[in-house]
């Protein structure tokens, strides 16, 4: 189909005096973008188009283009397309005077040393993309610094650091033996300033890397040479040189480096999947032919005799896609649109937008702010308890104090204030969250991952719907035989159900099916076929031809036994060939084939015509059909290998006749493409034999279904997304009833959901388009802006979406989405505006990515739920001490210590908690769930009840009995351990009781916690003065550590409290089990080979229904 544009394209002349040519960038690239057909006639087609670019078609551009080129108007294209063409001589005359020429004197002696083709630069620039400047190490860490949460925390080590500094240098402390304590007030703002580093290193330096490793990986894809024709000579022009109005050579393999028109060729077909989502290769033809083809009264004889057995009903095309590739065929074509005006061009700018926040990104930072509050509102009502009880004490002692005395109690009273607010600030979450992402994003790698932006592995986690795309993604992009049937009985499909055992695996065909009828077969296939094999610039074999000759060809390489392709050529010369034709349908081969005669037992030559085509057509000319359980096979019964072809047939009945008919319709019901094979021998075979002729009383040798078939495993992982609670959408630009086709096989189209195509679903409107949503699981004959429409629209809804692709055509999806997954093979737009890159190309890959990320994401509420207990033990503590006692619980080496063990020690255990199965059987959390919820709650109030409790009764009730050194360094070690332990407590933040279940997976958190607890004992017995700590002995040592172990049983009873009873919270949606599809399940996996075996009228109409 071909766009006819509602605006006169032709009344848009350009009045640019620098511009020589009679086009402009933005008109080239929309004539491609509209498929403008009545435009390019207009300007008289490619020669017209050629001499508005000052090019020719058979010469190309002239190599030494340095002098100004005469100016040429559109209007004068349009009015030579209504006379006789004008000589080609009139193309030479390109300098002439300065009145005509597109720039002037004073231009040409200001640049003597013009450089070529400086005017086509300037006006239709160059095949190149604006640079990106990638981000340096520098950059990365000054990004990592906007994080709100580290910008709260270098304002609070700012204010720490500059009060320790004061009262470190203003204050001097004695211990409880007199000892002077060294000033090391500064210590805990540099403590927080180191976490802040730490922070900004390793999240930096682990972008720098994944970006790093994605440059390499396109590395290898950036820079080629191309065949140009230039001054009538081929030359081999890199691709960033090439020129609008540039005239470059096609061949089998080339990905086409610009837009352009095609000129002329034989038998050019192109795949464009990666830019347009169409499966099928394009026919590429001259724009005559083309116009012939959409005129109602365009006799077939106007179509040229080469076609592809893919695309029977579809029209040739003259306009080439820069970064589609030509699978077959040779030509040339004109260049009309290069680097930014190129359809791949835009596509690519088009993904250079800046990166949203992510989920957890957007609570953290509403948890900062929250947190922010708290400790100045605490503060804030400290210092105002402790101005009121100062001013008290001054009034009730009659006595005056002087201004300074005054000015220095208000001033420590600030101090303390001001430390309320440093210790409620979790210094440690945002390294938590950075560990946790970079050790998922390590072994994410592992698993064929490479996490080109850190924070979406932690997205994916809560990802509630993947918007997947159907070739490349979902399917192998390479077409198959998945099933068919030689004969009558013969019948064979891929994965076949157990129940069916009349239905053969495509592994068991080379040992069930008679020999001669195999070889019969792989002969058939050998000779009538196109495919061949080339080697690549790097040294590979490859695989050259249309999608269809390629799936015969490793059909019968695959499951056949064949003898390599161009061996069996070898053995039987071919007398003639008949290429496909959109009339008949169908492409022959004859072949000469000795045979010895049974008369006079001597060897002559026969002439057997091999055909393939359009399955229903040939079909009605088959007047024979192979047998399959002929008497003479048995002597062949367990033998594997020989030459025989001596096949017996038997007359086709009307009953063979309807069953292969309605196996032709059942493999139509999948959408399978049909072929069938037939032959027929003759003793003489006339040159000038026409096929249309012959065709008639062929033999059937059989009926093969092809398709795009699944990737390995796409069902399975599609299944445990949706186990996983995500739903899997397909997106794609094929058309609607093989998209259901895909959809129904991997799961993805149930009974109830709903199908759209791309234009219906952009007309709907908001209202229409968000109420469908919920059910829409299939979007066809989508174009990319159909695909970013609906991701917004299911984002607008709440939704955190993920979006797979690996074609051009996914590029502005991949970009909107939440989190994008391109192929490691998929285009350089598709890795560019992803996220995430499958390395090994496989759906199922996207499983894993989920469990890192609900990892990740649990990860970091363990730690939250481990960080926060503390700052609210800390606070409370030093609230309650600043008021009773005037003196901090901790010292500020040993708030070191604490902050040591409960940031860095406990970020990475917590952090480095592998996924676990049960990870996916759990729906994932909204955009708009809390950050905390009622669980972690209810463990942080009861941890901080049963600390607070324990430290303040240790502290005032003289329950030990000890010396005022001793109470200190035993409260100092009692905090810690139940740090230590409520680490344990925290590796569950449900209501699950085990909490030592996996432990032993992570040898983090094992190193970690017998290293907590060695440091915490060289801390009290080798600290002395510098920690104000004294060693214990054993008793003491065993109650610190049971006030710890304590941490553990208060953790199961805060468990056993049901959540609602002081938290409410709304009731998490229920998971429905998805809809499962057994494999003996006739309706929808072999409804399309429920064919009757012994044909009647009883059974025929049962089993066409079954069909149906």
């Amino acid at each position: 189909m071909y766009y006819y544009s509602s605006i006169d394209m032709i009344r848009a002349a350009h009045y640019d005096p620098k511009n020589p040519f009679a086009f402009t960038a933005e008109q080239l690239s929309a004539l491609l973008e509209k498929r403008d057909l009545k435009f390019l006639n207009d300007v008289g087609g490619v020669p017209g188009m050629a001499k508005g670019l000052h090019s020719d078609p058979n010469r190309g551009l002239p190599e030494d283009e340095c002098q100004p080129l005469r100016t040429i108007a559109l209007s004068d294209l349009l009015s030579q397309s209504n006379r006789s063409t004008t000589s080609d001589d009139d193309d030479d005359e390109d300098i002439l005077e300065d009145d005509m020429v597109a720039y002037d004197d004073t231009d040409i002696h200001r640049d003597p040393s013009r450089e070529p083709f400086f005017q086509r630069k300037k006006v239709f620039g160059s095949n190149v993309l604006p640079s990106v400047q990638h981000k340096s190490i520098w950059r990365l860490m000054w990004c990592s610094l906007q994080d709100k949460t580290l910008i709260l925390l270098m304002v609070a080590a700012s204010i720490s650091l500059t009060v320790g500094i004061y009262e470190d240098m203003t204050t001097v402390e004695y211990d409880t033996s007199g000892n002077r304590v060294p000033g090391v007030k500064w210590v805990e703002g540099v403590a927080i300033l180191f976490a802040v580093v730490l922070v900004v290193l390793v999240g930096s330096i682990n972008d720098y890397q994944k970006e790093k490793q994605f440059r390499r990986l396109n590395a290898q894809k950036q820079h080629r040479q191309i065949n140009a024709i230039r001054s009538n000579e081929v030359h081999l022009v890199s691709v960033y040189d090439i020129q609008v109005g540039d005239v470059l050579r096609l061949a089998p393999g080339d990905i086409i480096p610009a837009d352009g028109i095609f000129i002329e060729g034989s038998n050019v077909r192109c795949d464009e999947s990666a830019t347009t989502g169409e499966s099928d290769a394009v026919r590429k033809a001259r724009f005559q032919d083309c116009i012939a083809w959409g005129a109602p009264d365009a006799p077939f004889a106007s179509v040229p005799e080469n076609d592809d057995l893919l695309d029977l009903n579809q029209g040739p095309d003259p306009f080439l896609i820069s970064g589609s590739k030509v699978i077959e065929g040779e030509g040339t074509y004109l260049v009309t649109a290069v680097g930014p005006h190129s359809s791949h061009g835009k596509t690519m700018l088009a993904m250079r937008t800046k990166d949203e926040q992510t989920p957890l990104q957007h609570k953290l930072n509403v948890l900062a702010g929250n947190i922010a509050k708290f400790g100045v509102s605490a503060a804030g009502v400290l210092f105002i308890i402790l101005l009121v009880r100062c001013v008290v004490a001054y009034s009730s002692s009659g006595s005056s104090a002087s201004a300074p005395e005054v000015a220095s109690q208000i001033m420590h009273i600030l101090i303390t204030a001001v430390t309320v607010v440093v210790v409620a600030v979790p210094e440690g979450l945002p390294l938590a969250v950075t560990l946790a992402l970079a050790y998922a994003t390590q072994r994410m790698l592992k698993d064929n991952n490479l996490v080109r932006v850190l924070a979406a592995c932690e997205t994916m986690g809560n990802a509630t719907t993947i918007c997947s795309d159907k070739t490349g993604t979902l399917t192998q992009n390479t077409m198959a035989v998945v099933a068919g049937t030689f004969g009558s009985s013969f019948r064979f499909l891929r994965d076949p159900p157990a129940s069916r055992g009349d239905l053969i695996e495509l592994t068991a065909i080379q040992y069930k099916l008679p020999l001669p009828v195999r070889n019969f077969i792989n002969q058939a296939m050998a000779l009538n076929s196109t495919v061949y094999m080339s080697t690549n610039t790097a040294g590979e074999k490859t695989l050259m031809g249309n999608k269809t000759e390629t799936a015969i060809y490793n059909f019968a390489q695959d499951w056949m036994k064949c003898e390599p392709f161009e061996l069996l050529r070898t053995c039987w010369p071919v007398e003639q060939v008949y290429s496909f034709n959109s009339v008949r349908k169908a492409m022959a081969t004859v072949v000469r084939i000795p045979v010895l005669d049974e008369h006079t037992k001597k060897e002559r030559i026969i002439y057997r015509l091999h055909i393939k085509g359009a399955s229903e057509m040939l079909l009605n000319c088959c007047s024979d059909i192979v047998s399959m359980h002929a008497e003479s096979y048995k002597r062949f019964d367990g033998i594997q290998d020989g030459n025989s072809y001596d096949i017996e047939t038997r007359t086709m009945t009307e009953a063979n006749h309807a069953r292969m008919t309605k196996i032709i319709s059942s493999y139509a019901t999948r959408c399978l493409r049909t072929l069938a094979l037939c032959y027929r021998d003759f003793d003489t075979w006339p040159s000038g034999q026409r096929l249309e002729d012959v065709m008639n009383n062929l033999t059937l040798l059989g009926i093969v279904g092809i398709e795009d078939p699944l990737r390995p495993g796409a069902k399975a992982a599609v299944a445990a997304c949706q186990r996983a609670g995500v739903v899997v959408r397909m997106v794609t630009g094929d058309n609607m009833l093989t998209a259901k086709s895909i959809a129904r096989q991997c799961g993805i189209y149930t009974p109830g959901g709903k199908t759209l195509d791309g234009p219906t679903f952009r007309q709907l409107s908001v209202a229409d388009r968000q109420r469908i949503l919920p059910e829409l699981q299939v979007l066809a004959r989508s174009s990319p802006e159909d695909k970013r429409l609906l991701v917004q629209s299911l984002r607008e809804l709440g939704d955190i979406v993920a979006v797979t692709g690996d074609g051009t055509n996914d590029g502005p999806a991949l970009k909107a989405a939440d989190v994008g997954f391109s192929m490691g093979l998929g285009t350089e737009v598709a890795k560019e505006a992803s996220s995430i890159i499958l390395m090994d190309d496989n759906f199922a890959s996207i499983v894993r990515a989920i469990s890192w990320g609900r990892c990740v994401n649990d990860s970091v509420k363990k730690f939250l739920q481990f960080q926060l207990t503390v700052n609210i033990t800390a606070v409370v503590l030093t609230l309650v001490s600043a008021i009773v006692a005037s003196k901090s619980v901790l010292t500020a080496v040993q708030l070191l210590w604490v902050n040591l063990i409960m940031d860095t020690f406990a970020a990475l255990a917590l952090a480095t908690d592998p996924p676990t199965p049960q990870l996916l059987e759990r729906m994932p959390e909204p955009r708009t769930a809390p950050l905390i919820q009622a669980p972690m709650w209810k463990m942080i109030c009861g941890q901080s009840i049963y600390q607070i409790t324990v430290i303040l009764s240790l502290m005032y009730t003289d329950v030990l009995h000890v010396d005022t050194a001793t109470l200190e360094t035993m409260v100092f070690t009692a905090f810690v351990f139940c740090q230590i332990f409520n680490e344990v407590n925290s590796r569950r933040i449900n209501n699950s009781f085990n909490v030592f279940k996996g432990i032993t997976r992570n040898k983090f958190f094992m190193l970690i916690f017998f290293v907590t607890i060695l440091g915490q004992f060289f801390m009290v017995e080798c600290g002395g003065t510098a920690l104000q700590t004294i060693p214990l002995n054993a008793s003491q040592w065993g109650i610190c550590i049971l006030i710890g172990v304590m941490s553990l049983p208060v953790g199961a009873l805060v468990r056993i409290v049901p959540d609602d009873l002081f938290f409410s919270s709304p009731p998490l949606p229920v998971k429905q089990p998805p809809p499962r599809f057994q494999d003996d399940n006739v309706d929808e996996r072999l409804a399309w080979h429920a064919v009757p075996r012994h044909y009647d009228a009883m059974s025929e109409k049962v089993e066409w229904t079954r069909e149906m």
